[in-house]
């Protein structure tokens, strides 16, 4: 997750330049926007009070940026990938924000339908289809980077998690990893960074600590729902239990990071 394109060098995080911040304070998640995201990475964001979402690195297909493993309800077997075609208009070094869609109204049409299909008949599916409408209506924008960000904000929402969004091409911070994902968290006013088992083996921790910021594993459940395939998508869980079972699930997680 090496930055592609840094912002220009600060002093220090400018937090009292910056509008419309959240209150100090609780955990901060710093993620690249997921089109329709794990049930991991979905947990890590909701444990978290503020998500800041990496629209300035560089877009990889390997990765979820653009799509998602569905799993049919009914045979645990049946699984299939829903990709939004994606065109990158710079090459590789394409940040994910700069990301384009092909054939909109055709990778709309199939997105709809394929949730549909794998989810439609949850006794659940109003409200996952209500949830989903903005998703839909993003495609509209053109950018892939706005579907995936507003798939996740929708399920965020669906489960009723009150935090706050900010996104890393708008806020200042200085250059390298450790200390670019210090500058940030430290602008969310978060006490602690929520950081996965990878970047526990790369973060060098004095950037944090110079910001009186606290390093925080997540820890997913490795039993019941969480033991199914990681690489599914998370929509197979809400549709199976629900929005509330699954956000009280959600809750109780959260408190145990807290």
């Amino acid at each position: 997750m090496q930055r592609t394109n840094p912002s220009s060098v600060m002093a220090s995080p400018a937090v009292s330049l910056l509008p419309d911040l959240p209150k100090s304070g609780g955990l901060c998640a710093i993620r690249q926007p997921n089109l329709l995201p794990r049930l991991t990475t979905l947990t890590k964001l909701f444990a978290a009070g503020y998500w800041v979402v990496l629209d300035d690195v560089q877009f990889t297909r390997h990765d979820y940026h653009h799509r998602a493993h569905l799993g049919d309800l009914d045979e645990p077997d049946r699984r299939q990938w829903i990709t939004v075609p994606t065109r990158l208009p710079h090459g590789r070094p394409t940040l994910i924000r700069d990301t384009l869609i092909d054939n909109l109204d055709r990778a709309c049409r199939k997105t709809a339908g394929m949730l549909r299909q794998y989810y439609g008949a949850s006794p659940y599916w109003p409200a996952l289809a209500q949830a989903l409408a903005p998703v839909l209506d993003a495609f509209g924008t053109g950018r892939t980077a706005t579907v995936a960000e507003t798939s996740t904000r929708a399920l965020l929402g669906l489960l009723g998690w009150q935090g706050k969004i900010l996104t890393s091409s708008d806020l200042p911070s200085r250059p390298g990893r450790s200390q670019w994902l210090a500058d940030l968290s430290a602008i969310t006013g978060a006490r602690a960074y929520l950081c996965g088992t990878g970047g526990m083996t790369y973060l060098h921790p004095a950037s944090f600590a110079a910001e009186d910021i606290a390093i925080t594993p997540f820890r997913p459940p490795t039993t019941g729902t969480w033991s199914s395939d990681w690489s599914l998508s998370s929509l197979g869980v809400l549709a199976a239990l629900g929005p509330q079972e699954v956000a009280a699930i959600m809750q109780r997680l959260a408190l145990d990071h807290v």
